[in-house]
């Protein structure tokens, strides 16, 4: 599992870079699918990722900006870069007596639901897949090559 989290953490940083070679006009248009915007999907994924490891598994209390706080692409590379020194620690420390344990999540209507901490990480991992293939598919939308999301040849398996 940790293995997949550092794979979404060079894609993300891999996708930032990217966003450096494209117009601010370009990564806040409206587009169809998920967020609709590539600027704030970003900041989504940071913000789940975020959000449910600090504050849901770990019961921090947890300061998330609203977009319009961090609403460039330097002060979304910031909070990412804040939230992952919050988030790695507890990913790098995950052992298997972890992957039972339960975290209740608040819903909307104030009613509670027990998650497996096991199930949640791996919830993470997906949600942030899931939308780096949105930004693939709106970086040919507007002409550009996507970061590549292969996971081979990342140097995260060495023999």
């Amino acid at each position: 599992m940790i293995k997949l989290f550092e794979y979404n953490w060079q894609v993300r940083n891999d996708w930032f870079d990217w966003c450096e070679t494209v117009s601010r006009e370009e990564l806040m248009k409206q587009r169809i699918g998920g967020i609709g915007y590539i600027l704030p999907t970003l900041y989504h994924i940071v913000a789940v990722e975020y959000g449910w490891i600090c504050g849901g598994i770990q019961e921090r209390l947890i300061d998330i900006p609203s977009f319009e706080e961090v609403a460039s692409l330097q002060q979304i590379k910031d909070f990412s870069a804040r939230c992952h020194t919050e988030v790695a620690p507890f990913v790098y420390a995950w052992d298997d007596s972890l992957e039972d344990r339960i975290m209740m999540d608040i819903l909307d209507d104030g009613t509670q639901e027990a998650h497996p901490f096991g199930e949640v990480l791996r919830h993470v991992i997906a949600h942030e897949i899931h939308h780096i293939g949105q930004l693939s598919i709106w970086s040919r939308e507007i002409g550009k090559e996507p970061v590549t999301a292969n996971l081979i040849g990342r140097g995260l398996f060495r023999f």
